[in-house]
């Protein structure tokens, strides 16, 4: 029997084993994978180990990209790309503490405190990223859109369901609390939430209002004080400034001719 002949019954095999047990990288990267070997003079075992190590890479970038999208940012945006020298408020210590997700596996909060513009959606979408590719399931939302998804939850008789999901979630980033006040009702749900997450699973909340003035977004004094409690115990608080980067950048850049 020539070689070609039973190279093309291996292929054939492989093609069939590998789309039963569903190992797409092999299936597609077998023949090049073994030519490489061949020119490396691979073990046996050397060639299994590279081609199952191809399948696992694969694997694991898919997970990755799946948990950033399922998280459900609106833009993309990553550490590496936030100007610290344009955030002298911002400790890089505590940043790169954070970068290693290790608040995650205490289940601390992140509050990130500034005015629009300062760079404070940057950093939680960033770190949720980072928490993303250390393989943790991650969900982003605005304080108003969160709000408005547990009411019609509650209009739908699904709250429990919804408060729980949220519950199963490693991080939660809250982004833009201070923008829009909150009703009674809203509030309430806002701290379900938060109660169900305390101290187990880590909420990132930015916000551009002072701790001092949270009385503003949420009607009910006794309400906001047990909120400020639960997401600033233990927490990584974050001052971004008050200084717009956006609008230095602005001023800075060169105007067109009209």
């Amino acid at each position: 029997m020539s070689t070609n002949t039973v190279d093309a019954a291996a292929s054939a095999a492989i093609y069939a084993a590998t789309k039963e047990l569903r190992l797409p990288v092999v299936r597609a990267d077998s023949a090049r994978l073994a030519e490489l070997a061949e020119r490396s003079r691979l073990s046996y075992l050397g060639f299994l180990a590279e081609v199952l190590s191809a399948e696992v890479d694969r694997r694991t970038e898919h997970r990755r990209q799946r948990r950033i999208t399922e998280a459900r940012f609106p833009r993309l945006k990553r550490l590496a790309d936030f100007d610290l020298g344009a955030a002298p408020t911002v400790n890089p210590a505590t940043i790169s503490s954070l970068a290693s997700c290790a608040y995650l596996d205490a289940g601390d909060p992140v509050v990130l405190l500034g005015d629009s513009g300062t760079g404070k959606s940057h950093l939680l979408i960033s770190l949720g990223i980072v928490a993303c590719e250390r393989g943790k399931r991650v969900r982003y939302a605005t304080c108003a859109q969160l709000v408005n998804e547990l009411a019609e939850a509650a209009d739908e008789r699904r709250l429990s369901r919804l408060v729980a999901r949220y519950g199963r979630v490693e991080l939660l980033c809250l982004d833009e609390f201070g923008y829009v006040q909150l009703d009674a009702r809203g509030s309430e749900l806002l701290f379900q939430i938060m109660a169900e997450r305390e101290e187990k699973s880590s909420i990132a909340l930015a916000s551009n209002l002072p701790f001092s003035e949270w009385g503003g977004v949420v009607p009910d004094p006794r309400l906001v004080a047990a909120i400020v409690d639960r997401v600033t115990f233990n927490a990584h608080i974050i001052e971004t400034g008050t200084e717009s980067y956006r609008l230095r950048t602005t001023k800075t850049r060169p105007r067109r001719q009209t």
